[in-house]
């Protein structure tokens, strides 16, 4: 295990200052530009492109890792238009073999079908503002105002996040019809189907991110989270027995699950660590635990990290 930094569409000024400050790994998302997909949604790649870009990021000194692959709104589509979410996964499966083409060995991706559900920005260490979610507090109403897309610097973020919902393919909690439990597991099983093939061919890891946060039982507004507890990550893996079918395991993610992170984390790590399907880490803390939390800076949660560092 080493140290990655995660990046979005950094520019030569970025790409520099991380050279400056020792990194030599990155992943890298890169939605909403004209190299993956500026309009959102599954669009097709163009390999040479993409090969370019990764010479032009290894010219820095830094090695392309993990790449973010944008599954659009193919698991909402799998359960309204299959004809349509059939041509996306086509096109995704391709899109991995380009990957492949271009030097990029391990992509990531992500199974929500709503926005990263928050509540609130809390006062935070040195004026930091951390992104919470108290289900007490949740309304509906306000998912627009603290509820987000993805990763982002504050002079990116669009109402709350890294882009706009469209860029990502997900919608706001009230837009979409319920999903059930089962409705959950089908798309995501449409979606692994189509794409661990693709990936064995073409030698390349896919690393799933889990839901964000972990939902009440039963659901918020009709919609489960069903990769959003420690047997729904198992399950998840029991899709497919292939060593490209893995996690981008978010410890702060997981940590949402329980009602005491701090007693349980260590022996989940150890637990998904010991398949050898956790192809990167978002190596992140909170205070709290399942819905009633915030994120928080890695020394001030209640994990304690180094276990965690040494349970991997």
């Amino acid at each position: 295990m080493y140290i990655s930094e995660q990046l979005l569409n950094p520019d030569e000024r970025r790409l520099r200052l991380s050279t400056q400050l020792g990194v030599e790994h990155v992943v890298l998302d890169n939605r909403g530009t004209e190299l993956v997909s500026a309009q959102g949604g599954v669009t097709a790649w163009d390999a040479a492109r993409l090969r370019d870009y990764r010479r032009w990021v290894e010219g820095f000194g830094l090695k392309i890792d993990v790449f973010a692959l944008d599954v659009g709104s193919i698991l909402l589509d799998s359960l309204v238009d299959i004809d349509s979410a059939r041509r996306q996964r086509d096109v995704l499966a391709d899109n991995i073999r380009k990957a492949a083409d271009a030097g990029i060995t391990c992509l990531k991706y992500n199974v929500q079908m709503v926005g990263i559900t928050r509540t609130a920005l809390k006062p935070g260490r040195g004026g930091a503002r951390n992104s919470s979610f108290v289900h007490a507090e949740y309304r509906p109403e306000d998912d627009r105002k603290h509820s987000y897309w993805g990763v982002g610097y504050p002079s990116n973020q669009d109402e709350g996040g890294s882009a706009s919902a469209a860029l990502c393919g997900q919608k706001m909690a009230r837009e979409v019809p319920p999903v059930t439990a089962q409705a959950g597991w089908n798309a995501i099983e449409f979606l692994v189907e189509g794409l661990v093939p693709a990936a064995d061919a073409a030698g390349v890891r896919l690393a799933c991110h889990p839901h964000d946060p972990a939902y009440p039982v039963g659901g918020l507004n009709g919609i489960e989270h069903v990769v959003g507890s420690a047997d729904g990550i198992r399950r998840f893996l029991a899709l497919s027995s292939s060593p490209n079918h893995g996690l981008n395991f978010c410890q702060g993610t997981v940590a949402e699950m329980f009602r005491e992170p701090g007693r349980h984390m260590v022996p989940v790590i150890e637990e998904f660590a010991s398949t050898g399907r956790i192809f990167m880490v978002h190596f992140r803390n909170i205070r709290g635990g399942y819905l009633d939390f915030q994120e928080v800076f890695p020394d001030e949660g209640d994990v304690d990290m180094l276990e965690a560092l040494r349970a991997y």
